[in-house]
C-alpha cells in the first residue's frame, strides 16, 4: 500500500467511525478521541487528517451525497429503474435507523451551527438538482408540458421523500420499504397524466424515476 493509498484507507475509517458515533451520540456528543478510538487510530492521527470536527462533517456530508447520488443514477439508467429503485431502498430499509439518524443529527448541526447550514444547502442542492433532472427527462419524453417548474416539483419529491422515510422508521409494520417508489410513481404518473390530457393510468404514461440523494 502506497502512503496516499495508507492515507486515504485512515481518512475512511475515520469517516465511518464518526458517521457511527454521529449516529448514536450526535455530532456535539461525539470527541474527537471517540472518534479516533472507534477508527482505531491515535488522536493525532485524526489531526494528520482533518483540521477539526466540523471539517470532518464536511467531507462526510459531501462523501454519502455523492455515493448515494452514484448509486441511484446508476440503478435508474436500465431498462427497469423503479424495480431497481424498490430493490435499493429495500436494502437501504436494513440500515434505516442508522442512516435516518445522522442525516437528521447533521440536519441539528446545521441549526445549531449557521456556518455549516451552506454546506448542507449544498448537499440538498445537489439531491435537489439530480431530482429535477429526472422531472425534466420524464416529461421531454413524452414530450410534455410539467404542470409547474420541475424544479418545484423536484423540491416537493425530496420533501416527500424525507416525511416518508420518518414514518417509514416509525411505523414499520404498516408501511412498506419502497413507500417512497410508491409515492414517486404515483405522483409522477398523475403529473404525466396531467399534462397528456388526463391519462394517468394509461400503460403509455408510465412516469419514469426522479433520481435523486
Amino acid at each position: 500500500m502506497t502512503r496516499a493509498e495508507s492515507r486515504q484507507q485512515t481518512r475512511e475509517r475515520l469517516l465511518a467511525a464518526a458517521a457511527e458515533l454521529f449516529a448514536e451520540r450526535g455530532v456535539n456528543g461525539a470527541s474527537v478521541e471517540q472518534i479516533a478510538e472507534r477508527a482505531g487510530y491515535s488522536r493525532g492521527a485524526f489531526y494528520g487528517n482533518f483540521t477539526d470536527k466540523h471539517e470532518l462533517a464536511v467531507d462526510l456530508l459531501k462523501q454519502r451525497t455523492l455515493q448515494e447520488l452514484e448509486e441511484v443514477t446508476d440503478r435508474t439508467s436500465g431498462e427497469d429503474p423503479f424495480g431497481a429503485l424498490r430493490e435499493w431502498h429495500t436494502a437501504r430499509a436494513e440500515h434505516l435507523p442508522g442512516w435516518l439518524s445522522l442525516r437528521m443529527e447533521l440536519i441539528l448541526y446545521a441549526l445549531r451551527s449557521p456556518e455549516f447550514r451552506p454546506l448542507l444547502a449544498e448537499r440538498e442542492r445537489i439531491a435537489r438538482d439530480a431530482h429535477t433532472r429526472g422531472v425534466e427527462t420524464a416529461f421531454a419524453g413524452r414530450d410534455a408540458t410539467p404542470p409547474a417548474a420541475p424544479d418545484f416539483l423536484a423540491l416537493i419529491v425530496h420533501a416527500l421523500e424525507d416525511g416518508l422515510l420518518v414514518q417509514r422508521m416509525l411505523f414499520p409494520d404498516e408501511i412498506s420499504d419502497q413507500v417512497v417508489v410508491d409515492a414517486v410513481e404515483l405522483l409522477m404518473r398523475g403529473w404525466l397524466g396531467s399534462a397528456a390530457g388526463g391519462r394517468p393510468d394509461d400503460e403509455d404514461e408510465r412516469a419514469e424515476p426522479s433520481s435523486g440523494a
